[in-house]
């Protein structure tokens, strides 16, 4: 794909209005374009994201952990164009016909089929509704004082206020924005490299697991109404749970009523070498949220899917209707991009293509222990993985604050025309189409920022 770029006036126009009027996410808002700001891009294709100076960049983590088709791709377009000359807003009480397609065409791909599938804007909006419902079900089954949500400390669930409180990770500032949600309770999470359960020297004891159920008899299991977890958590640090953690957590949670809720915005849609994360253990949640890549990112759009169980306790007279209202639920250009997005997963193997690319990059990942200090790289199930740097590999220690590991990782990780985070951890989740010889550019790129990394350090 040629590259085209943007020059002269046109450029600096566009500079000066994004430094005097833009708000950069999580951001500070001066020198925008200068060293360490954001880059100014026009152009993308597959795993390829090209900025307006004719740069090309390796993107390591699909936008935001949602371009898993890749960027470029005409069929969301064209699906998008279409479904907008004929109707691009439903008015209340209506539904399209691709609105209807896509809720079926989830519901044949989730856990359970018989599924209901709610459709809302994104993924902090998908949990926001998973909770609600959550609680109103236990409400329609006689169980009013059910309303606490256990979920486990460093996760990250959305950037609304009721989301930012199931765990405060990700960039979520709990401290910026005063007392959190009352009702919600932290319990133990997965991490196969400092957990106090699963880095033992035994292997992994389930206490992670365990500590649900501790949990729901401390605050009595007629007040607990749901658990949340993601299958596999971004913002913990990728670490793929022991095989019984899940069917554990199910099994409690099916113990005590507990509504079992499984984030998937990240997971699903082939992240993991699975349409669902879940589908690796076997187990089937209650409601599954989803988002991002749904569609790819091509449009916004996100999803809480309701097991028959919890839809059909909505069923009934009107005290027992779900009453939430989400204006851009099932927004039909949304829709057709979903349909689109996922009509090329399956005619084009992207699904299986993250196994067998995830594999490949695990394993050649596991050269970047020859640098003293990467301490442990995780993955295993899919293109989702993860390199954590330590200042001691035999103690674990973490780098201090003030030695700037992560001002000084992202800027040459920007040296080396890769996109993504950096710090402590590198996270790493391409978009699914990657090709084996993507994966090498790739890492070996990685290797060598993190010899840089290390001689910095």
């Amino acid at each position: 794909m040629a590259t085209k770029t943007i020059s002269g006036e046109r450029l600096e126009e566009l500079k000066q209005k994004a430094a005097e009027h833009f708000w950069p996410h999580a951001r500070q808002t001066e020198d925008m374009f200068g060293e360490g700001g954001i880059t100014l891009v026009d152009q993308a294709n597959g795993v390829w994201v090209d900025d307006v100076d004719g740069n090309r960049w390796f993107d390591t983590l699909s936008g935001m952990w949602l371009v898993n088709i890749g960027h470029g791709r005409m069929e969301i377009a064209d699906a998008v164009y279409e479904q907008m000359t004929g109707i691009s807003y439903s008015p209340g009480g209506t539904i399209t016909p691709v609105t209807a397609d896509l809720a079926g065409r989830v519901a044949s791909l989730a856990p359970d089929k018989k599924s209901r599938v709610y459709f809302v804007s994104g993924g902090s909006e998908a949990v926001e509704t998973a909770l609600k419902m959550a609680k109103n079900y236990q409400k329609n089954i006689g169980e009013p004082t059910r309303y606490k949500v256990i979920s486990r400390r460093g996760s990250y669930h959305g950037a609304t206020h009721a989301c930012m409180s199931l765990g405060g990770g990700g960039i979520a500032a709990p401290t910026n924005y005063g007392p959190l949600m009352p009702g919600n309770i932290h319990i133990e999470q997965v991490d196969t490299y400092r957990g106090r359960c699963c880095g033992s020297e035994g292997g992994c004891t389930l206490e992670c697991a365990k500590d649900l159920e501790r949990a729901i008899l401390h605050e009595g299991p007629s007040t607990v109404a749901a658990f949340i977890g993601e299958p596999i958590s971004a913002a913990s640090g990728i670490h793929i749970p022991h095989p019984e953690y899940w069917p554990t957590v199910r099994e409690i949670c099916d113990k005590y009523g507990v509504v079992l809720i499984c984030d998937e915005v990240i997971n699903a849609f082939g992240r993991t070498g699975k349409m669902f994360a879940t589908e690796h253990w076997g187990i089937q949640p209650d409601i599954t949220t989803v988002a991002k890549a749904l569609t790819s990112g091509y449009l916004p759009i996100g999803a809480a899917i309701a097991s028959k169980k919890i839809a059909s306790a909505f069923e009934g007279g009107e005290d027992d209707t779900f009453k939430h209202l989400i204006t851009f639920g099932g927004n039909p250009a949304s829709c057709a991009a979903g349909i689109a997005n996922l009509d090329i997963m399956e005619k084009e193997g992207i699904v299986q293509n993250s196994a067998e690319m995830g594999d490949y990059m695990y394993e050649r990942m596991q050269g970047l222990y020859s640098h003293n200090i990467v301490g442990h790289v995780r993955g295993g199930l899919g293109l989702l993985s993860a390199v954590e740097l330590v200042k001691n590999r035999e103690t674990k220690e973490k780098f201090p604050k003030e030695s700037g590991i992560t001002e000084k990782a992202s800027a040459i990780l920007r040296d080396h025309h890769i996109l993504g985070r950096a710090g402590d951890s590198i996270p790493v989740a391409p978009p699914l189409c990657i090709t084996s010889d993507e994966v090498d550019h790739f890492v070996n790129q990685l290797d060598s920022a993190i010899s840089k990394i290390e001689k910095t350090l």
